[in-house]
């Protein structure tokens, strides 16, 4: 296993951490790594979660007080258990890390949240800086979730995985009423990966009321498979959209559940795969940072910018290997009104430079860049 971008220990040094992330990410690995001395107690065994249901009081019986940190696994399978995390923070000064793959539940059951005495901090798949053998198009077609990059067969992995989802994160926790439905939108949801959300198509597509289509997406969100890309709407000259996108938290998992897999260099949704990248790496890089800014993307008639950070950095991204001066024209337009410091055209790019004074750089040296701190 690669090592790991996120510095636990550095966190927990600070205050008591809640860490989301969606399954098969790395976390219970992570924690065995920088915590080998952690005690654990893991809610999806169910001899731990039955004993802690019926006496969650249990918990402080069980701990070691020579625990350099207590993790508890799952979290959001027993949100009532946080009360007695809370007394135990304040009455025995514990150290805790409490993991979960999903908020949905924690949101619905008004969980305590130990009322500011636990950050939150999120790991996500693989990042270009944990991989050493870094392969693009492998990247792009079967994610970074760790043993599906590992993997010999990683499509048979993608395949078991959302079997797992479907099975344990939707229908375990009874989130949709209509099962085979909500399977046939996360297809279209899929498709439509980095797309703007149009819930009258996406209606029409999956066969979801239009009325339903909104807390199918919301359920997404909730469970980490997904986020909204929300619009940059500041711009004066031109009128921006006020649709958001919907990207899924890894390429190979859009993809699986999209069914086209494998994608060659040619494919038409490669491209998509490629801005969706670059999009996760920025979104990852800012959590890890554990800096405050906003991702959005422009669009208006006849332009748009991929990625606009804060009102720092606006980035389109191309898969192109040659630069043309057309993949620049929305950051030229969105430069006319002033608002960003800076622009950036990222893609393949065999040769770098700069046109109309904004660079255009091959996605290693952005990455290289942006992973140092030369981009924010």
């Amino acid at each position: 296993m690669y090592l790991r971008v996120l510095d636990l220990k550095k966190l927990l040094k600070k205050s008591n951490f809640f860490l989301f992330g969606p399954r098969s990410v790395g976390k219970s690995h992570l924690i065995k790594v920088q915590f080998p001395k952690s005690q654990v107690f893991d809610l999806l065994e169910d001899s731990v979660y039955h004993t802690l249901l019926l006496r969650p009081e249990a918990l402080g019986e069980m701990i070691d007080p020579k625990s350099e940190v207590v993790v508890i696994d799952e979290i959001q399978k027993l949100p009532k258990l946080l009360d007695e995390v809370h007394r135990l923070i304040e009455k025995r000064k514990f150290r805790f890390l409490l993991t979960g793959s999903s908020v949905r539940k924690l949101k619905r059951s008004g969980a305590n949240l130990l009322g500011g005495r636990a950050r939150e901090a999120q790991l996500f798949p693989l990042v270009y800086p944990e991989i050493p053998d870094f392969r693009l198009l492998h990247y792009l077609n079967y994610g970074g979730i760790p043993r599906h990059y590992l993997s010999d067969e990683p499509y048979e992995d993608l395949k078991a995985y959302g079997k797992t989802y479907l099975a344990e994160e939707i229908k375990m926790e009874a989130a949709v009423r209509n099962y085979d439905r909500f399977v046939r939108f996360l297809e279209i949801m899929a498709l439509s990966n980095g797309q703007e959300l149009n819930y009258q198509t996406l209606s029409s597509d999956s066969g979801v009321p239009a009325r339903t289509i909104e807390s199918h997406i919301e359920v997404l969100k909730d469970t980490l498979i997904g986020f909204e890309l929300l619009p940059y709407q500041k711009t004066i000259k031109r009128k921006a959209t006020t649709k958001s996108k919907f990207y899924f938290f890894d390429c190979g998992v859009a993809n699986y559940f999209a069914q086209r897999l494998p994608l060659k260099e040619n494919h038409a949704d490669i491209g998509v795969c490629f801005e969706q990248f670059i999009i996760l790496e920025v979104r990852a890089y800012l959590a890890y940072q554990r800096i405050d800014k906003n991702i959005t993307f422009w669009r208006t008639r006849g332009y748009e910018v991929d990625l606009v950070i804060g009102s720092e950095v606006a980035i389109e991204i191309k898969f192109a290997k040659v630069f043309k001066p057309e993949h620049s024209a929305g950051l030229v337009a969105l430069g006319e009104e002033k608002l960003i410091k800076r622009m950036i055209t990222v893609g393949r790019f065999q040769t770098e430079g700069v046109f109309k004074g904004i660079p255009y750089l091959n996605y290693k040296t952005f990455l290289s860049e942006l992973w140092n701190g030369k981009i924010l």
